[in-house]
């Protein structure tokens, strides 16, 4: 199989490059800027630069045209929000190209949180009550119906624009810089207590084929995960299962939910369907398995599976205070690190270029580090230039059915 990577930026990006690559597909990659780490894996038989599906989203269309059309692609693999774009205006790749993810209509369901919820609701998975708020005035009548509230936008992703008054984010965010409108608004749900536990799957023909449940003992800023410990699935695989059903039983691509463990019952918190850094538990033989859809019964990881991000928690280290030192020591020396036995080194070195381009993305302004590494990537519930009628009116639906 003749695979293209998109959004190579992204360590489970890299992780998917080295597994495929490792098990006999001859695998490319893209991004939007050639210091992207998965365009320097030893495991490529190509990489390139494209255009920003966000900003460019026709020339971004054109660049994976020819890359398809030069390199004989048989599919495309997204892994961050370019499958949006992807999703959108697929129909204009050659034929005989698929993409690896859903439908628009399925993408947007699963993506803007209300929605989510109506689908969990419907598929009989557990979620907190929730109050959609559409302007300022709103928002702050919601938050003001809970003791204890968790706040995030209909459009949002890794740990990004939270507002809490409880746990570790509590005032990191003011209620003054969330201005919710009726196309981008804000959830509201009271603080569940409880870790949060994350899944990731692959699914094809609406049958989840792999599937891993984890933590994430180590985190940065408190939002995104650098360390990874697999925990029991049989209850999320269950549940991913579930809303797989209901939403489409034709449902493929890669699907990772976020649920909080609530004294062991879990609630859905929302879905990124694409790949986290889940993939990165998995087995290279099972992942390159489960995307052909070849196996009769899932992968699911094993209970205590555990890699990290090194220079991650490294660099966590320092940002943390010194009594945390001990763990991050402890993680260093006996946790194995995602990279390990890929004698591919240099593609993590080039790290700093992406922190690089966030920097440039930002155009200096104060924006979250974590917001604009992926502001050329990211699709926020807009209609996208080019989308097809019904794709527009499938979107025009999610967005009327907020409740």
């Amino acid at each position: 199989m003749r695979v293209l990577v998109t959004s190579s930026r992204n360590t489970f990006a890299l992780d998917l490059i080295r597994k495929l690559g490792s098990t006999g597909h001859t695998v490319f990659a893209s991004d939007t800027y050639a210091g992207a780490i998965g365009n320097h894996s030893r495991y490529l038989a190509g990489h390139f630069v494209t255009s920003s599906p966000r900003f460019n989203t026709d020339e971004f269309i054109e660049d994976l045209v020819n890359i398809v059309e030069e390199h004989r692609i048989d599919v495309i693999i997204p892994t961050f929000e370019e499958a949006f774009y992807l999703a959108a205006r697929g129909h204009e790749l050659p034929d005989g190209t698929s993409v690896f993810t859903g439908g628009f209509e399925q993408l947007a369901r699963l993506h803007d949180k209300a929605s989510f919820k109506r689908l969990a609701i419907e598929a009989g998975v557990p979620v907190p009550e929730t109050i959609v708020a559409n302007s300022p005035e709103e928002l702050q009548a919601a938050i003001d119906q809970y003791p204890r509230y968790f706040a995030r936008a209909a459009f949002s992703r890794g740990g990004v624009g939270l507002l809490t008054n409880t746990g570790p984010l509590a005032g990191k965010m003011s209620v003054d810089d969330a201005v919710p409108t009726p196309d981008q608004p804000w959830l509201v749900q009271p603080f569940v207590d409880g870790p949060m536990i994350c899944t990731y799957s692959i699914v094809v023909d609406g049958r989840v084929t792999a599937h891993c449940t984890y933590r994430a003992p180590e985190q940065w800023a408190h939002s995104t995960g650098i360390s990874f410990l697999a925990i029991d699935s049989a209850e999320t695989l269950d549940y991913t299962q579930k809303l797989v059903d209901a939403l489409d039983s034709s449902y493929t691509g890669q699907l990772s939910f976020d649920f909080v463990d609530n004294d062991g019952g879990l609630f859905a918190i929302e879905c990124n369907p694409r790949p986290t850094s889940g993939v990165i538990l998995l087995e290279a033989e099972e992942v390159s398995q489960a995307i052909a859809g070849t196996n009769p019964e899932p992968f699911v990881v094993a209970p205590g599976v555990e890699r990290q991000v090194k220079l991650a928690v490294l660099a966590d280290a320092f940002a943390e205070p010194i009594r945390h030192l001990p763990k991050s020591l402890h993680d260093l020396l006996h946790v194995r690190d995602v990279g390990a036995g890929w004698h591919d080194e240099l593609a993590m070195l080039w790290s700093p270029a992406t922190i690089v381009h966030g920097a440039q993305l930002s155009h200096g302004e104060r924006t979250e580090l974590l917001a604009a590494l992926g502001a050329d990537i990211v699709w926020n519930g807009e209609p996208i230039d080019g989308m097809l009628p019904e794709d527009r009116a499938a979107l025009e639906a999610v967005h009327e059915q907020r409740v």
